[in-house]
């Protein structure tokens, strides 16, 4: 065994449950207990984690974006490999633009657009610094320079975005502009086929620049922005209108000038009025497509191409058999009208029998073992010293099947 490794794939019907948010690596690998049963599981409906996107407002903010039939993952652990298990890196838009300028609809128009199953969108807003107590008095009498590259913790903030680069997961800190402090928990990000980052500084640093895949500058009206922010601040941020006057004229307005409108000679692409500029969007999306097809993230399609070239299967590929329990567990877990905590419990018995059915493909020998009534039993045992040839093969498998790792460990204890 230790000269070959075998391939173990369970195969009902063409369809899959890749797709969908409940079998990501931060539900199956959650500290949280799993119910045993669905009834139990709705019962604890009431008990689920917040689901939030990397934007630091207080409110609460999903994850997911629905367009008509399509649904958009904004977080969660996405498959970053090739049809040929190779890592790609995921392509990442810096978007940047004055104070309420619509950087962030322009995101999630880009998102509602694009038809990537995974993207995960970073706010600059979430990496103001911790400040001393004269700043925070500063802060409340409006008197603090939140436009200033200063005021941003711009090591942590280059630090997270390479990580995501990367394909690696980060922790994001929660800044609350009521208290003007960070939030005592954080939020779990992971990689994605398409990263996008948003701020108001994205490309007032120069080392931070090659990050970014596609720079865009969104270029709106300084007297709709000003509106935008009164009626951001007041009603969002329990800001008094003189206040925010007072900031946009002494900070906002000369931090735009002196920092923020240099930085245009960056930008790719130049969105004047917004999100309203369909036109500009729809190019976006037009060239992220092309990228996404030259690095090889049509996954599906390209294993669809290799399965039908009439070639056998190789003699290691082993089919978990098409059982009626098996049928049945295929039959809940492609239901798209079934529940979360149901998808997670069937899912998770259904990756239980192709880890039992893998090792049964294991060589064994035959052993007697003598009863404690005195009978001897004839049984077997397992005859091999190691699985797999290298270190290296046991990790690339705990990567490439994050989501069965919890079944492995289940059934392996």
């Amino acid at each position: 065994m230790d000269e070959e490794c075998i391939d173990v794939v369970c195969c009902s019907g063409s369809g899959s449950g890749e797709d969908r948010d409940e079998v990501r690596g931060d539900d199956m690998l959650s500290t949280e207990p799993v119910p045993r049963s669905p009834i139990r599981a709705a019962q604890c409906s009431a008990k689920r984690r917040s689901r939030t996107i990397s934007s630091s407002s207080s409110a609460t903010q999903a994850r997911i974006v629905r367009s008509g039939s399509r649904t958009i993952y904004t977080a969660g652990r996405p498959p970053w490999y090739d049809s040929r298990g190779q890592l790609r890196e995921p392509f990442v838009i810096g978007i940047s633009g004055g104070s309420a300028s619509g950087k962030t609809t322009v995101a999630k128009r880009i998102i509602e657009t694009l038809n990537v199953q995974w993207v995960s969108l970073l706010s600059m807003d979430s990496f103001y610094k911790v400040l001393s107590e004269k700043d925070h008095e500063l802060a409340a009498n409006a008197e603090y320079n939140f436009d200033h590259p200063d005021a941003f913790d711009f090591d942590l903030l280059r630090i997270t975005l390479q990580r995501l680069k990367e394909g690696k997961n980060v922790e994001v800190p929660i800044y609350n502009f009521a208290t003007h402090r960070r939030e005592k928990h954080q939020k779990t990000i992971y990689g994605a086929n398409v990263v996008i980052f948003e701020g108001i500084l994205a490309f007032a640093k120069k080392d931070m620049l090659p990050l970014m895949d596609m720079k865009i500058f969104v270029d709106t009206d300084s007297d709709i922005r000003l509106a935008r922010r009164l009626k951001r601040d007041i009603m969002e941020r329990d800001r008094e209108m003189v206040s925010v006057i007072k900031q946009y004229n002494k900070f906002v307005k000369p931090a735009f000038e002196h920092y923020i409108q240099p930085t245009m000679v960056y930008a790719d692409i130049i969105v004047p009025r917004g999100g309203e500029n369909e036109i500009a969007v729809n190019l976006i999306v037009n060239h992220v497509h092309q990228q996404l097809v030259q690095r090889g993230f049509q996954f599906r399609s390209k294993l669809n191409e290799s399965a039908h070239e009439g070639q056998p299967l190789p003699d290691t590929l082993h089919l978990l058999p098409t059982t009626h329990q098996i049928k049945g567990l295929h039959t809940f877990v492609r239901d798209k009208t079934i529940s979360r905590d149901e998808f997670i419990f069937y899912s998770k018995r259904l990756m239980r029998l192709l880890i039992e059915f893998a090792l049964s493909l294991l060589p064994f020998k035959n052993v007697a073992v003598e009863t404690p009534q005195g009978i001897t039993y004839n049984g077997k045992r397992l005859d091999a010293r190691k699985v797999c040839r290298k270190f290296d093969e046991v990790v690339q498998i705990l990567i490439c099947f994050h989501s069965i790792n919890r079944s492995l460990l289940m059934t392996c204890d």
